[in-house]
């Protein structure tokens, strides 16, 4: 059988009968006990997101908050970033994308909750883990343990916020929408290397003194001590979690990931709509989950110098909210219609009896029922294979590795593995091309030479820090004297990332890069040395932060050893320059661009400053850069830095990591937008383009349903036969349809053919329905389509249209 979902779940799903969190006025009371958190003393299963505000721009927090409650979220969880408020001691910035008081007033606007991760240490494949830098030269220090510097700044940090909250009432207890506040971050991970030295217990009572009013969690801390609640983070919590550390405390997953984070050089994690659907499902089933969060709902971008070591600017593109806002299908819709779903058992779940029943080796009932509550069912089928069973004297059919909610315990209105949203798929349009060398100008870096150098020492100095994380850039400078003529030597240089380039007179000589899971390599190679004096520069680059591990002050990065010919220079007399000129004259401001001297664009060469103009695209649609002929470097927009670009390290299947970047329309202006790249390598600009971004592509998939009994309960009605419903964007019109088969189509909206069994009409039908409308709906049904092409075989409905 076929799974469908009756109108009530629907009607949900876009808000009818959706009792979403509604912040009260006069505050509520946030408790919990074994099986889920309380409000007001009411159980409650909740579903919530992340969303990072310094991942996203202002002007789209209400736009992302607003799709988060359509696809049926409770609340929004986002961490705290400390390095980005508090950039140096007692300096504080909560202004623009950093204003997190705006942040979570908004969300209060639209009706959700927040869950407050504070941290301070959040890792969130953020640099240094959120910590500041500057905690890097406080004597003593010893992060994330029982040192007591750290825990001065921390806790320092930690009030603060908490007293933020308090004073803007945010807090539930005050009428505000934080309902949950997190203190650390997975400490568990590097608990072992502290020996255990009471830190946990520490951070609890510094976080429980704060008296917000409100619980507290610790996430990926099986120890953490009462009242502190411990939480799962990762793919599958429902199979690897041992659950609570008490009886007295519920389930809560703090970090459902729809994908997974992406390093420069890797590819790209793709999770599944169903797989993310049954995990989900699982969990509130087998683990009693009440509180689930996406991490990330909305991913965004790593605007700046912001990622960690190795990460792509790029975050999370994956999620159900892709980097732009847009809806990613069919993740978005899919998880949609399962909170429908789950609301519909909500009271069964949390208050009724539960009953385990065997249907089969891998196929499990977990039903629900009371005598104050109706009855409610999940049916599990964790075989790879499609399974027929029989439950309370009716057969149901359930899909390979899904579940089955049955919300009365006899009608089938959800399963994990039956996807009924539309697929769709973005497209990037070029509308303005840079290919003209008269658009280009050119600012060259110098390579500086030793003698150039105000900073010396005796040895190589640690990267960062020499740099404080003001800059990725350091030089290395030495000179050599070369008595002969002129001599080919071996040189051998060991770095501790994240890339170097050698240059011997100014010309560079060689490249090499780690990864961000071996981020140490040595560069070798032949140089040539002329007669008379010779300047040897390095420019080491690191790649970002780390972001997590034990003692990570104490990380070292930068060059470790240089040969030349087998002799050891690494201890000599060194000169450094902290930073690029380009970047110390701010070149890529509109005050700074008029410092310097810049030459017309003849050829592409490295360490070249590009800039040029451009106008704002017409239109509402996200834009972005298309760099995919460049090397890598960062790009700038009016001054603020849409992040590092490296297009030139390739994943395994020989692709860029990234290609396009985010343009925030509110970095624009409407004329004479400046666009100014620094390039590390030889990359190309007259290739790359401002493209604006558009869902182009609409499919949908339904197959024949055959409903089981039906309650006579008024709520549950049968829907008619199953439908291909199918959108575009607004200000867009189905334009034509690439595909349409009613039978038995092979594939999915992937890859598809018509099968042995198809009406001939099917084209001509759909097209009359859907061509130059947004939106429609074909009804999948033989009479729709003429006659039955194959009485008595299961028919399917595929159509892939495009907008325009």
């Amino acid at each position: 059988m076929v799974w469908f979902v009756c109108w009530i779940i629907l009607l949900a799903a876009v808000g009818g009968g959706r009792n979403n969190a509604v912040v009260v006025v006069g505050g509520v009371n946030v408790t919990y006990d074994g099986r889920s958190l309380m409000i007001d003393g009411q159980r409650r299963i909740l579903i919530s997101g992340s969303i990072h505000y310094p991942r996203s721009t202002p002007d789209m927090w209400p736009s992302l908050i607003a799709k988060a409650k359509q696809g049926g979220l409770d609340a929004i969880q986002t961490y705290v970033f400390w390095n980005v408020h508090e950039p140096q001691p007692g300096q504080y910035d909560f202004s623009g994308r950093n204003d997190i008081v705006s942040f979570i007033k908004q969300v209060q606007q639209q009706g959700l909750y927040v869950s407050l991760r504070i941290g301070p240490f959040i890792e969130a494949e953020w640099g240094y883990g959120g910590l500041p830098f500057w905690l890097h030269d406080v004597p003593g220090i010893v992060y994330r343990s029982n040192n007591e510097p750290f825990k001065f700044y921390m806790q320092n940090f930690t009030t603060k916020i908490v007293n933020m909250m308090k004073e803007e009432k945010l807090f539930a207890s005050q009428g505000g929408p934080i309902i949950l506040s997190q203190i650390e971050n997975e400490y568990q991970n590097v608990e072992g290397a502290f020996h255990r030295d009471g830190y946990v217990n520490w951070t609890a009572q510094m976080a429980l003194g704060q008296n917000t009013g409100e619980p507290w969690v610790m996430c990926k801390q099986d120890d953490a001590p009462d009242p502190v609640i411990n939480t799962c983070n990762g793919m599958k919590c429902a199979e690897t979690w041992k659950g609570p550390n008490s009886p007295n405390k519920p389930s809560l997953w703090t970090e459902n990931w729809p994908s997974f984070l992406q390093g420069y050089g890797e590819d790209p994690y793709l999770r599944s709509a169903q797989d993310i659907a049954f995990q989900t499902t699982l969990f509130i089933v087998k683990m009693n989950g009440s509180y689930i969060n996406y991490y990330m709902y909305h991913g965004g971008t790593n605007f700046g110098r912001s990622p960690a070591a190795f990460i792509i600017t790029s975050y999370y593109d994956q999620a159900p909210l892709d980097e732009y806002g847009l809806l990613n299908q069919p993740k978005y819709g899919h998880l949609k219609d399962m909170h429908a779903a789950i609301r519909l058992c909500s009271q069964a779940l949390l208050y009724g009896e539960l009953t385990i029943e065997t249907l089969g080796q891998d196929q499990t009932a977990y039903v629900y029922n009371g005598s104050s509550v109706e009855c409610a069912a999940f049916l599990i089928n964790n075989s790879s294979r499609e399974s027929v069973v029989v439950f309370q004297g009716s057969s149901y059919t359930l899909p390979s590795k899904s579940i089955s909610i049955l919300p009365d315990c006899k009608t089938v209105v959800y399963n994990t593995n039956t996807v009924s949203t539309q697929v769709s798929r973005r497209s990037m349009q070029p509308v303005m091309k840079f290919d003209s060398l008269q658009q280009w100008a050119t600012f060259s870096e110098s390579v500086p030479q030793f003698d150039e150098t105000t900073l010396r020492s005796n040895t190589l100095l640690e990267h960062s820090n020499t740099t404080k994380d003001t800059s990725d850039y350091l030089w290395y400078t030495m000179s050599v004297q070369q008595d002969s003529p002129e001599a080919h030597s071996t040189l051998k240089v060991k770095s501790l990332g994240h890339v170097l380039r050698a240059y011997v007179n100014g010309a560079l000589v060689g490249s090499g890069h780690g990864y961000r899971k071996t981020p140490n390599f040595t560069l070798e190679n032949t140089i040539t040395f002329l007669s008379g004096m010779n300047n040897i520069s390095f420019l080491s680059v690191m790649v970002g932060l780390p972001d997590s591990g034990a003692f990570m002050e104490r990380r070292r990065y930068g060059l470790s050893q240089v040969l030349i010919q087998e002799q050891n220079f690494t201890s000599y007399s060194w000169g450094y320059q902290v930073g690029l000129l380009g970047e110390k004259l701010l070149v890529y401001t509109d005050a700074g661009s008029s410092k310097v001297s810049w030459s017309p664009y003849q050829n592409a060469s490295t360490l070249t400053w590009y800039k040029t103009t451009f106008d704002m695209p017409n239109g509402n649609e996200p834009i972005a850069l298309n760099l995919g002929s460049m090397g890598k470097g960062e790009a700038w927009v009016n001054g603020q830095s849409i992040g590092r670009y490296w297009v030139s390290i390739t994943t395994p299947k020989g692709i860029p990591s990234q290609t396009w970047y985010n343009v925030p329309r509110s970095f624009l202006k409407p004329t004479s937008n400046l666009l100014v790249l620094f390039e590390e390598e030889y990359g190309n600009p007259l290739n790359i383009s401002v493209d604006t971004i558009s869902v182009n592509q609409v499919c949908g998939r339904v197959s024949d349903s055959h409903p089981q009994k039906l309650s006579s309960r008024d709520r549950f009605q049968l829907r008619p036969r199953p439908r291909v419903h199918l959108q575009c964007p607004k200000n867009r019109k189905i334009s034509r349809i690439v595909f349409a088969s009613h039978g038995n189509p092979s594939g999915d909206c992937e890859s598809y053919s018509i099968g042995n069994c198809h009406s001939p009409n099917s084209q001509q039908i759909v097209e009359k329905a859907c061509l130059g409308k947004r939106q429609c709906s074909i009804p999948h049904t033989t009479e729709n389509f003429g006659d039955d092409p194959c009485p008595g075989t299961p028919k399917t409905l595929l159509v892939d249209a495009r907008c325009e």
